[in-house]
């Protein structure tokens, strides 16, 4: 397996400059990591990206879809554990482009109604991504729509590579990047656009091993789908095209367990007010459960990624 020329950086500041005018520039905090539970002070970067339109990174691979690609009269349809559901929905309604989004059972009621209320007609059926993605591929076969795939599509992984560079500009001395993997069209795309310029660090939940397997096997293959953050970091296999990437650019992945998961989502709004869903806390649950431990002379980003959970409620 061959990285694709199609994913290059030059093709990534494109696609930043088309979907600039669509996609807020997210903010960076600064912490203290004993703020947050930990044992030893040290300062850490958190990109903020759960602040993106639709409550994920996922909308600036959707707009790189619907801006590069010709929409049919029918429209595009996406399967979706809810974040890339969600994005697809609101760029769809931002350009005025008719969505049917395919999402499993498994998908958290907050993303469901965030794909309803951006005006999408929302299918859900079948336990896993898996499921949603064999029910849309026969709706494209009789509709004609367009299908926007989640991770494993050239125009999706250049949208995910527009924050690595957006990254870049925020903190030109980083030396450390840690990114939650499902699918893997974020840190493929983030990937693309470094080329081993910093150090990129895979986090995934024990129970959906996915890129940790496909680094045993040497290729994808299929994993467990299980754990916390099954609605958005369990497909069956990581994608055919971030492979390649991850491979020469990619660090083994850290594995979290839900516990370690759910104490980094609580850390999170205890020690900064930021509400964020399993997947999108998994990054920041590496580094405070001790699982990825960096050298003294590292610069650390966490990114995290999306914050479409229930997680936290506003009863009055």
């Amino acid at each position: 397996m061959t990285i694709d020329p199609s994913l290059s950086p030059e093709r990534i500041a494109e696609a930043e400059k088309l979907i600039r005018p669509h996609i807020r520039h997210t903010p960076v905090m600064r912490i203290d990591m004993r703020d947050f539970g930990a044992a030893a002070s040290r300062e850490v970067d958190l990109k903020l990206e759960f602040m993106q339109h639709s409550g994920s990174f996922k909308a600036r691979g959707a707009f790189t879809n619907l801006l590069t690609r010709e929409v049919p009269k029918a429209g595009v349809v996406a399967a979706s554990g809810g974040n890339h559901g969600a994005a697809v929905a609101y760029a769809a309604m931002r350009l005025g482009v008719p969505a049917k989004i395919f999402v499993p059972s498994v998908t958290s009621p907050a993303k469901a109604e965030r794909i309803r209320s951006y005006g999408a007609d929302l299918v859900i059926g079948g336990d896993r991504y898996a499921d949603a993605l064999a029910a849309s591929e026969t709706y494209v076969a009789a509709s004609g729509a367009l299908a926007i795939h989640a991770y494993d599509q050239v125009e999706t992984l250049v949208g995910q590579g527009t924050l690595g560079k957006e990254i870049e500009d925020d903190l030109p001395h980083m030396t450390t990047l840690l990114v939650a993997v499902g699918g893997g069209g974020l840190i493929g795309g983030i990937a693309a656009w470094f080329r081993g310029r910093v150090t990129i660090v895979a986090v995934e939940p024990d129970g959906a091993p996915t890129l940790h397997e496909a680094f045993k096997a040497g290729a994808p293959v299929d994993a467990p789908a299980g754990g916390i953050a099954a609605d958005s970091l369990a497909p069956r296999q990581v994608g055919q095209l971030m492979f390649p990437l991850a491979r020469e650019y990619v660090q083994p992945p850290v594995l979290v367990t839900d516990d370690e998961i759910l104490a980094a989502q609580k850390a999170l709004w205890a020690g900064a007010r930021i509400v964020a869903e399993p997947g999108g806390a998994a990054a920041f649950a590496a580094l405070l459960s001790g699982k990825y431990v960096p050298e003294p002379d590292e610069h650390v980003c966490v990114l995290v990624c999306g914050a479409n959970t229930t997680a936290v409620k506003f009863d009055q």
